[in-house]
C-alpha cells in the first residue's frame, strides 16, 4: 500500500495461460434493462483513464466491422497460424457489426463532489460524445441521499445507465466509507440501492469486489440484495478488499453470483488476453466480461474478442500497428485539449504532455527499444514535443526493418500501471 491508497502492478501475479475453450465464446450480447450490450463486453470504470478521449479511443480501437475490418490497415499474423483473410470467415449473427466494445464506462466519480460542483466543472467529468453510446457514468459515495441526486444528475445529462462503485480499494476513497470500505456495512448498502433506485428510470447497476477480506465474502449476498432491490446488473472484481490487485482473481465466485441470482452477472478480473475472456465465461457461465488493466496496454483486446467469437482466431497488431495507435491517441488529446482550451484550467480535457508521458508506459509495451522512447518522451516538455519522438523512433524502427511485435526484451517489460496510479476497476 502506497500514500494513496493500493497501487495497480504492472504486472498480474503469475498469470495463467487459458487455452482457448473449445466452444465457449464471449457472448454475442447482453440487456442491462432496456439497454442492449453488444457484443458483451465492458470496458472497466478506471480514474485517470477511461475520460471521454480514452473512451473514444477504445471504441473506435476496437472497430471490427462485419465484411471490413477497418481497424488494422493489413492483415497481421494471426494469433494461431498464418495470415488469414478475417473478411471471408466472419460470423455476422454472432459478432457485433460496429464495434468490439460493448458498454463504455466513465471514471469513478464523488457523489459528493458531483452533486456540490458548478455544472461548468461537471463537464470534466460528465462530457461524452455520441459515438460513445452506450455508456454508464460511475460514482462512488456513501451517503444515500447524495448518491441519489447524483445519479439524478447522471440521468439527466444522457447516460443510458448508472454504476455504483463499491470496489475501490484506495485508502483515500475507503476512508470515506465509499468503494470497498460500504462492503463491511451492508445494510447500509441495501439503503442505497433503495434510495437510488427510486430516483432514477435508467439502469441501475453495481460493481464490488467478493468482500472485505477472505473471512468477510459477502459477494453472493450482495447479489441477491442487489437483484431484490430492482437493480439491472451486477459486476465482480473476483478479489477482496485485502488483495488489491494482488494474486489471482477468484473466478469461482462469478460462478457463485451466476448461480444466484437472474439478472445479468459481469465477470471482472485478470483478463488478459482473448482466451482469458473466453475461459472466463466457460468457467463461471458469466453474461459479459469487464476489462480493465489491459485496456491501456493492449487497445486492441476488444476488437481481438470480437474476432475470436466470430473466427476462432484474432489478429496481433505489429509495430506499425502501435506507431499508428500511438499517434492517433495522442493527436486526440491534443484536439480535445483545443477544443477545451477556453475553459477554466481545472475543468478542461485532453491534458496532453503528462497525460502522454502517463500512457507511454503501457501504449510502448512489446515494442523493440521502446524504453528509449519513454525516455525521449518523458523528457518532453509540450505534446507537439513528444509527437517528434514519436515519428522519430517510429521512423527508426522502419529503416531497422522493425515491423513485427518481437519478444518482449527485458527493459521492455512496461505493462500495466504507473506504481502510483490510482485506478480502481
Amino acid at each position: 500500500m502506497a500514500g494513496k491508497g493500493f497501487t495497480v502492478k504492472k504486472e498480474w501475479d503469475n498469470p495463467i495461460d487459458h487455452p482457448m475453450p473449445a466452444e465457449a465464446r464471449v457472448p454475442a450480447e447482453v440487456r442491462v434493462g432496456p439497454v442492449l450490450v453488444t457484443p458483451a463486453t465492458v470496458l472497466a470504470p478506471m480514474a485517470g483513464v477511461t475520460d471521454t478521449v480514452f473512451r473514444r479511443f477504445i471504441r473506435h480501437a476496437s472497430l471490427f466491422t462485419a465484411g471490413v475490418d477497418a481497424s488494422l490497415s493489413h492483415v497481421s499474423q494471426a494469433r494461431h497460424g498464418a495470415p488469414t483473410s478475417l473478411e471471408a470467415r466472419i460470423e455476422t449473427d454472432v459478432t457485433n457489426a460496429q464495434s468490439g466494445c460493448g458498454l463504455l464506462m466513465t471514471e469513478f466519480t464523488s457523489a459528493d463532489g458531483l452533486a456540490r460542483m458548478r455544472e461548468s466543472k461537471r463537464r470534466r467529468y460528465l462530457t461524452f460524445y455520441d459515438d460513445e453510446h452506450p455508456i454508464g457514468a460511475q460514482l462512488f459515495g456513501s451517503n444515500a441521499e447524495t448518491l441519489a441526486e447524483a445519479a439524478r444528475i447522471v440521468e439527466d445529462t444522457g447516460f443510458d445507465t448508472v454504476d455504483l462503485n463499491l470496489g475501490c480499494p484506495a485508502k483515500r476513497v475507503v476512508g470515506c466509507n465509499g468503494g470497498s470500505g460500504l462492503l463491511r456495512d451492508l445494510p447500509k448498502i441495501g439503503e442505497i440501492f433503495r434510495t437510488v433506485r427510486k430516483a432514477v428510470k435508467i439502469p441501475f447497476t453495481v460493481k464490488f469486489r467478493m468482500g472485505w477480506n477472505e473471512k468477510q465474502i459477502v459477494c453472493v449476498e450482495l447479489a441477491r440484495m442487489a437483484e431484490s432491490e430492482g437493480l439491472n446488473a451486477v459486476a465482480l472484481h473476483a478479489r477482496t478488499r485485502e488483495q488489491g490487485y494482488s494474486g489471482q482473481a477468484q473466478w469461482q465466485w462469478i460462478a457463485a453470483i451466476k448461480q444466484a441470482v437472474g439478472i445479468p452477472v459481469i465477470g471482472n478480473g485478470d483478463i488478459r488476453t482473448p482466451e482469458d475472456a473466453a475461459a472466463m465465461v466457460a468457467e463461471t457461465g458469466c453474461d459479459a466480461v469487464m476489462i480493465g488493466r489491459a485496456a491501456p496496454a493492449n487497445p486492441w483486446i476488444f476488437r481481438q474478442i470480437a474476432q475470436y467469437t466470430a473466427t476462432g482466431a484474432y489478429d496481433r497488431p505489429t509495430v506499425e500497428d502501435r506507431y499508428r495507435m500511438i499517434r492517433a491517441y495522442f493527436q486526440m488529446l491534443l484536439d480535445e485539449q483545443e477544443a477545451t482550451k477556453d475553459l477554466p484550467r481545472s475543468d478542461r480535457m485532453g491534458e496532453t504532455a503528462g497525460k502522454m508521458k502517463q500512457f507511454a508506459t503501457w501504449f510502448t509495451h512489446g515494442v523493440p527499444g521502446g524504453a528509449k522512447l519513454r525516455a525521449a518522451i518523458y523528457h518532453a516538455r509540450t505534446g507537439s514535443e513528444v509527437l517528434g519522438q514519436v515519428e522519430q523512433f517510429f521512423a527508426a524502427r522502419r529503416e531497422e526493418g522493425f515491423t513485427e511485435i518481437a519478444s518482449h526484451e527485458p527493459e521492455d517489460q512496461a505493462s500495466g500501471f504507473p506504481e502510483d496510479a490510482l485506478v480502481c476497476d
